[in-house]
């Protein structure tokens, strides 16, 4: 059987069991092994050889019950809407849900990333090339609380230029 050790590893379970037997010192030991003393003595006090796991021993949700996370993945599966639109949707019934809430829930049962759909996005295309000097330049209007701004927005070569002016 081959023992998989993480990148961090300094020990293994020979090493560990050879440690857990040995009447040497603790500092005989970490210079035989090239660990840390601590390290042997965390091992000669264990009565297993085995890693223990890291984290918490029932990994949950902290904030949503059973019958929410139920809730929220019929909702998603049902109507495949993308995750700010189901926490807006689903808060009027899940007043705590919270949007890293509900992540970490369709995180964890699988269904986090919606599938992508044929004809969703249009195909990519290449600018076209123009000759040296040439600038294209786009006005975009945007709406703000105190009126009309119109964005205009300048290309040449590798440059962007901005500009933002009030309403004409």
């Amino acid at each position: 059987m081959v023992q998989v050790l993480h990148g961090r590893a300094t020990t293994t379970a020979a090493i560990r069991r050879a440690i857990q037997h040995s009447q040497e010192s603790l500092r005989v030991l970490a210079a035989r092994y090239g660990i840390n003393q601590k390290t042997v003595a965390k091992w000669k006090k264990r009565n297993s050889v085995a890693d223990l796991p890291t984290g918490p021993t029932n990994p949950k949700s902290t904030s949503l019950s059973v019958e929410d996370e139920a809730i929220v993945i019929a909702f998603r599966r049902h109507t495949l809407l993308p995750l700010d639109d189901c926490l807006y949707a689903l808060q009027a019934t899940i007043p705590h849900l919270t949007r890293s809430s509900l992540h970490r829930c369709l995180q964890r049962h699988g269904i986090s990333r919606l599938p992508d759909v044929e004809g969703d996005k249009p195909a990519k295309k290449k600018f076209k090339s123009y000759p040296i000097g040439y600038f294209h330049i786009d006005i975009a209007e945007v709406q703000t609380t105190e009126g009309k701004l119109y964005l205009f927005v300048a290309l040449r070569h590798s440059h962007i230029l901005l500009a933002l002016r009030g309403a004409l």
